[in-house]
C-alpha cells in the first residue's frame, strides 16, 4: 500500500555522497514514527529521474544529492509539499534547504562541507508532516 508521503531522493550512480544519503534517509525511515513515509530514489542519469527532476524545477544540479517530500493527494497522485514560507532562514538546514518546497539539496561551501546530516533530514521530514 502506497504511503502518505514520499521522499523523493535525486542521485546517481556511483556517487558517494548519494550513497550517504539514501543509508541516512533509510535509518530515519526504520525508527518508529515514521510509518507514513516511503523512499523514492530517483537516479538522473535515467530518463524518468531526469523527468522528475525538471518538474520540480527548484534544485541545483550542482548541488546533488537532493531530496524533496511529496504527498498523497485524494486522487493518489504525489505532489510536492509546498514550503510554507519560501526563503525563510533555517538554523538546522542552512543554505541546504529549498525555497519553494520541502527539501534539501547539498551545500559544497565551505559552510555546507558537502553534508546532510540525519538531523537534517529528520527535521525535514517534520516539517513536512506538520503541514
Amino acid at each position: 500500500m502506497a504511503k502518505k508521503y514520499q521522499v523523493m531522493v535525486f542521485g546517481k550512480s556511483g556517487c558517494p555522497k548519494c550513497k550517504v544519503l539514501n543509508q541516512r534517509l533509510d535509518k530515519c525511515l526504520e525508527q518508529p514514527g515514521w510509518e507514513d513515509f516511503e523512499k523514492n530514489y530517483l537516479n538522473l542519469e535515467t530518463e524518468e529521474g531526469l523527468v522528475h527532476f525538471c518538474k520540480v524545477e527548484c534544485i541545483n544540479p550542482q548541488r546533488i544529492p537532493a531530496f524533496f517530500v511529496a504527498k498523497k493527494t485524494e486522487e493518489g497522485a504525489y505532489k510536492p509539499v509546498m514550503a510554507p514560507q519560501p526563503g525563510q532562514t533555517d538554523p538546522v538546514c542552512k543554505k541546504s534547504r529549498l525555497h519553494h518546497v520541502v527539501g534539501l539539496q547539498t551545500d559544497y561551501s565551505d559552510a555546507g562541507r558537502g553534508v546532510i546530516s540525519p538531523r537534517m533530514i529528520e527535521s525535514v521530514l517534520k516539517d513536512a508532516a506538520s503541514l
